[in-house]
């Protein structure tokens, strides 16, 4: 049904498309939690105007918003939803993240397409900075010529995406540490 319903609004033309819902990556949580983080507040992800680039995501002629009316605020709630999944998100926490979208971009191809992500992620505790870094995310996959094929393609890779980014800002020792309790 899916397909047929983004077979419609392709022929329709350039009518908007909603990113799917994002889907945590556990294995990624469960090695987070095994570091025993401490209680983590989120700042507001920036840029919040959805008129910003990074808040809109071209698929050749259809645009892909968010259904949380930004990208940003599509970051937040997939971070929210994690670190509440691990018993670790407290929005009274002296420690902070922020994350801001430096680059959020579907490039459909024309065999292949590819998905990047830059955010400045900065953790804050008591108001005195312990990170600011900026993490990377790539992803591929398979496209067509066709936006019947391409369009979908590229809308179902965006939370893979996000998944991609967060997994890495996860892994990562410098933001373990600075989230430590």
């Amino acid at each position: 049904m899916s397909g047929a319903l983004a077979a419609a609004v392709l022929a329709a033309g350039c009518a908007p498309l909603l990113a799917p819902p994002y889907a945590a990556d556990y294995e990624a949580l469960d090695r987070l939690e095994a570091a025993r983080p401490g209680m983590v507040a989120l700042a507001k992800a920036q840029p919040t105007d959805p008129e910003e680039p990074v808040n809109t995501v071209q698929l050749r002629r259809a645009k892909l918003l968010s259904p949380s009316g930004s990208f940003a605020q599509y970051l937040q709630d997939a971070l929210m939803r994690d670190l509440s999944e691990i018993s670790v998100y407290d929005p009274k926490a002296p420690t902070r993240i922020a994350a801001r979208i430096l680059v959020n971009d579907i490039d459909l191809g024309v065999i292949n397409g590819t998905g990047r992500m830059d955010v400045e992620v900065t953790v804050t505790r008591d108001n005195a900075q312990r990170l600011r870094k900026t993490y990377r995310a790539e992803t591929a996959f398979d496209s067509s010529y066709a936006n019947i094929v391409a369009v979908p393609a590229g809308q179902a890779a965006y939370p893979r995406l996000v998944r991609a980014l967060l997994r890495k800002v996860y892994a990562d020792p410098q933001f373990v540490a600075a989230i430590g309790r």
